[in-house]
């Protein structure tokens, strides 16, 4: 899927990421990657941090984020930066989706 132009949802195919977690690989370049991440209710993307700057969109549902110690609920339309290497993580207080943008693209998340 790498460069590939047109990515249709049908097409693309949910992993699990964590219990009640899934990911799902959308569009993506070396430089850039669109990721969305389905989460029940009470399912924890647990704390962590990565060589890549990240930006979160709530599509749906609300989460409580932790990014360097500070915590905050989010809902949909709000929007988190993750700069490279910093500490992360949430739990989802009321099913969601988050859509998660990275820069340069995330190696580990793509089958080969």
């Amino acid at each position: 899927m790498q460069n590939d132009r047109w990515v249709f949802h049908e097409d693309t195919q949910a992993d699990a990421a964590a219990p009640g977690v899934t990911r799902r690989v959308l569009a993506y370049s070396a430089d850039l990657m669109c990721v969305e991440n389905s989460f029940d209710t009470g399912a924890v993307g647990a704390l962590h941090s990565h060589p890549h700057t990240q930006i979160t969109y709530v599509v749906s549902g609300a989460f409580e984020f932790e990014i360097e110690g500070e915590k905050k609920i989010v809902r949909a339309g709000d929007t988190m930066l993750k700069t490279d290497a910093v500490e992360h993580g949430c739990v989802c207080l009321e099913a969601g989706v988050l859509l998660d943008i990275f820069t340069p693209m995330r190696k580990d998340f793509v089958r080969e």
